[in-house]
């Protein structure tokens, strides 16, 4: 079966002992039919609660929609065309947005977006623990979801993604396919840490 095949080119090749759940943990083009539970969405977004926050402020906020629902064919409309033709076969949109400012007294908070990655990625671990993998995705129309999800001038949505239970990467047409199909790499220690 092609989605085992692809979790084992996926998995993540480190020199050191990473853990298998940092290891295991990428993002799929290819999605299975399967559908996400309501009580598995939840134990996702409590995973998300449960992350830093500066001064706990918790800035997130999420927006899902299920496949075959109004909702999702509203955000898959935000979608650029470049995330179409995979993103379609979600099981889940997912949208996260970050407060801009501080509940307690209205300041900026520069930290949200941080924040928000911050749980951002625990939710995606999370998922990744259950076998659902999330495909973050950057390419969508801020305003237009905005104004979709009536979020007001105070919300500021960073990052869509998509989520489900893998699928064949044969069912994707290319450039897809061959990306589902290759190792993953990352840039050497050398170039982003410094010892002092």
């Amino acid at each position: 079966m092609v989605a085992i095949e692809t979790k084992e080119i996926k998995a993540a090749k480190t020199q050191y002992g990473v853990a298998s759940f940092i290891t295991d943990r990428f993002s799929p083009r290819a999605f299975s039919d399967k559908e996400i539970s309501a009580e598995t969405m939840n134990t996702l977004f409590e995973a998300a609660s449960w992350a830093a926050s500066a001064n706990n402020e918790q800035p997130w906020v999420y927006y899902f929609a299920h496949k075959n629902t109004e909702g999702f064919n509203r955000l898959f409309d935000c979608l650029m065309p470049g995330n179409r033709p995979w993103a379609k076969d979600a099981a889940v949109l997912v949208v996260s947005a970050a407060r801009k400012t501080f509940a307690a007294n209205g300041n900026n908070n520069v930290a949200a977006a941080h924040d928000l990655g911050m749980a951002n990625a625990q939710l995606l671990l999370q998922a990744c623990a259950m076998d659902i993998y999330g495909h973050p995705i950057g390419g969508f129309d801020k305003q237009k979801t905005a104004e979709f999800l009536e979020m007001g001038e105070n919300l500021q949505p960073l990052c869509m993604f998509a989520l489900g239970y893998l699928g064949d990467a044969e069912q994707l047409e290319e450039p897809y396919k061959s990306r589902e199909l290759s190792e993953r790499t990352r840039k050497p220690l050398s170039e982003f840490v410094n010892a002092l």
